[in-house]
């Protein structure tokens, strides 16, 4: 039965002149979150969403099923700071994890900090945590209902107590402890309005600026030490080195590309901090590669760079003489394997963990000289968490898969056989490794690119060309999809099919060269690996047409979107949770303008075109033959990231052109979640009821069967 959808009011006068292009948008009233118009819009399409997913026979079933598999204990890795150790464990269905601490290892876990505490329904969440350097207080960021705005307090390990003052106006911030353990540096938004609902202002952020708080004294009395007021945009963040003499500034203007400065505190702060520093610059002022410290030895600094080596390398740069002409190599860039990160430890060693294939390395080498020390066994998978620390000889890791829960290994870096050991090893209920297999492939794009692609199913699969199939991707800013334990996607493989993640160009998998060929005028690069990610699970009889659903969140969203315009034939289902669907209009919304990097900006004039030829919102048009696929978005009130105007002029538009369509049988829906954000930090109850939702609406869309 076809649905009947809510009339939505069209204003014909908004029209954009983009470089002598006019571009309508009838709904723009949908971007302001509190008009009474926008409100009445997501009243009228949750009921309909609503009333579609509760309809669902399978409903309770699912519900029951996956909160039984999500229930099992979920661990962060285990760090030392001073003479204790601190964890998050999740014993499996509290909304938000709790902080513990312990004396050692094998000691008995106290709890630190349980956020559950803070509010009824588990709404309130960490976003940031720092202990000081001998782990006497642990710094502490909360959000509220999502959103990205932080909240920073400050707990005394010891007592429990918390300090009396709270930071405000945070947001995308590091915390940088001074190694005298009595302040932080932090960045934060002071001239922001902070009226209105947090988490519900769309307006563009600017003037970021550096301080320094001493704990235990209230934000007005908080050091400005670092502004840039002639480049507004500007993001900031600061770090510490290990030996807690220099403090390193690194600036950015968009998700691409930063500058590194630095100062000596011994010499700049020997009377305290009370003033700004002044900055020295380590690298070129050009926005032309990415810099992060990794270690230092007295004035010798190492940083990871992709500087000249689109798969990263370790330079070593002297403070004494920073001239990019007297840098060295520590670690060469490697001709295929991309260097992800690599940390100091146990004095004098250094750890690198490599992609390969989308598949983690990890190696013990030495710090001076780069030498390879210890090859870590590992299988395929990825390394999902680390610790270890320059003071300490040990270091601590979590590895996973899709078909291997996140186990945890410590290791002994002061003994002679570098000894491991299993330290957590969680078990998951209703599920066993050796019932599941994964396979990784390569399939050509259009323009013969081969691109890799992980794909998990039962172990009694037999690929006859009938199977459901849910196909992720999300192939933008550098980001790569490893393969790592996920409860949702083990529940769509145990009950329905196969799950499938293409690791398309725009994401980090192959470095830089991997994510250029997949931006701003390459950008439908990445929509065309996915799309032929697709047609090889067709043509190799994984799934079918009728039965392959794309889903993606933020930029995987506007991926969904896109690609759902451009093959409406392809696919049965798209599933787009806060996609980034208007490419024309995103960089004016709080941090929006910092994507221009992966995307380009529609007041460009040599890159508007390209954006207009692919914007989800600006494609909607009836296919030749046949309609759309079932399409179900999904957004939330407080995402202050990509704000739900995105979502909600792109339902508005869709069902517009195709809610009557006689061809239109499928459903084209919309949840709209309240008292939630972009994605972090979701209670574990919401997170049930959203994915509770989701395969609710492929059952019922895709008419799937359900299996034991």
């Amino acid at each position: 039965m076809k649905l009947v959808y809510p009339p939505t009011q069209k204003d014909k006068t908004v029209v954009e002149d983009y470089n002598g292009t006019k571009v309508a948008d009838p709904y723009r009233f949908l971007e302001n979150p509190d008009s009474d118009e926008t409100k009445a819009f997501v009243d009228a399409q949750n009921k309909v969403s609503q009333a579609y997913l509760g309809s669902c026979d399978l409903r309770e079933t699912i519900k029951k099923e996956l909160t039984d598999l999500w229930n099992f204990p979920k661990y962060g890795c285990p760090h030392k700071k001073g003479n204790k150790y601190f964890f998050t464990k999740n014993s499996g269905l509290q909304n938000q994890s709790v902080i513990y601490v312990q004396d050692s290892l094998k000691g008995e876990p106290r709890v630190l900090l349980d956020p559950n505490t803070l509010s009824e329904d588990g709404t309130i969440s960490l976003k940031s945590t720092k202990w000081s350097d001998d782990g006497s207080i642990l710094a502490y960021g909360l959000s509220q209902s999502g959103s990205d705005w932080t909240s920073m307090k400050f707990k005394k390990i010891e007592s429990g107590e918390d300090f009396p003052e709270t930071l405000e106006k945070i947001k995308f911030s590091s915390i940088a402890w001074t190694h005298d353990n009595k302040g932080v540096f932090y960045s934060c938004y002071p001239h922001h309005d902070p009226s209105g609902v947090t988490g519900k202002d769309t307006g563009s952020l600017e003037n970021m600026k550096l301080y320094y708080h001493l704990v235990g004294t209230s934000q007005d009395q908080d050091v400005l030490c670092c502004e840039f007021p002639d480049n507004p945009k500007w993001m900031l963040s600061a770090s510490i080195s290990d030996c807690g003499k220099y403090l390193f500034v690194t600036t950015s203007q968009d998700c691409k590309y930063n500058l590194l400065y630095y100062c000596d505190l011994e010499e700049q702060a020997k009377d305290g901090i009370t003033k700004k520093f002044n900055l020295t610059p380590m690298v070129p002022e050009v926005y032309e590669a990415d810099y992060e410290y990794v270690a230092n030895i007295g004035p010798k600094v190492i940083i990871h760079t992709n500087k000249n080596a689109k798969n990263y390398r370790l330079v070593c740069i002297d403070l004494n003489n920073p001239n990019e002409a007297a840098w060295e190599d520590l670690i060469a860039e490697h001709e295929k394997d991309v260097l992800e990160w690599a940390t100091g430890v146990a004095l004098d060693k250094l750890v690198t963990c490599y992609m390969k294939d989308v598949r983690n390395t990890m190696q013990l080498r030495k710090l001076a000289t780069g030498e390879i020390i210890h090859n870590f066994e590992l299988d395929i998978g990825s390394v999902t968490g680390f610790s270890g620390d320059i003071k300490h000889t040990e270091l601590i890791y979590k590895f996973s898969s899709q078909i291997h829960p996140g186990t945890i290994y410590h290791v002994d870096l002061a003994s002679p056989n570098l000894n491991k050991e299993v330290l957590i090893e969680p078990q998951v209920n209703n599920f066993k490794t050796e019932d599941y297999k994964l396979e990784q492939v390569f399939y050509p794009s259009k323009d013969g690119t081969m691109v890799p692609m992980f794909i998990m199913m039962r172990k009694d699969f037999v690929p006859d060309g009938t199977s459901p199939c849910l196909l992720y991707g999300y192939g933008g800013f550098s980001i790569s999809l490893t393969p790592y334990f996920s409860t949702t996607n083990t529940f769509f493989v145990q009950h329905f099919g196969i799950m499938a993640i293409a690791n398309i160009r725009g994401g980090g998998e192959y470095g830089e060269s991997w994510q250029n060929g997949g931006r701003q005028e390459n950008l439908q690069n990445c929509l065309t690996d996915f799309q032929c990610a697709g047609e090889y699970l067709i043509k190799e009889k994984y799934t079918t047409n009728s039965k392959l659903t794309i889903y993606g969140g933020s930029h995987g969203g506007m991926l969904v979107g896109a690609c759902t315009n451009q093959r409406p034939d392809l696919f049965g289902a798209s599933v787009a949770a806060v996609g980034v669907m208007d490419l024309l209009r995103f960089h004016k919304f709080t941090i929006g303008y910092a994507w221009t990097s992966n995307y380009g900006c529609s007041d460009v004039k040599e890159q508007f075109q390209n954006l207009l030829n692919i914007s989800p919102l600006h494609n909607i048009r009836p296919p030749t033959t046949g309609g759309y696929p079932a399409v179900l978005l999904l957004t939330a009130d407080h995402d202050d990231r990509v704000v739900p105007s995105h979502s909600l002029k792109y339902i508005a538009t869709l069902q517009e052109k195709m809610g009557n369509n006689e061809n239109q049988e499928n459903p084209l829906i919309i949840r709209v979640d309240t008292d939630a954000g972009h994605g972090a930090g979701k209670p574990t109850a919401k997170s049930i009821e959203e994915y509770t939702d989701i395969f609710c609406f492929l059952a019922k869309a895709l008419n799937l069967k359900y299996r034991k």
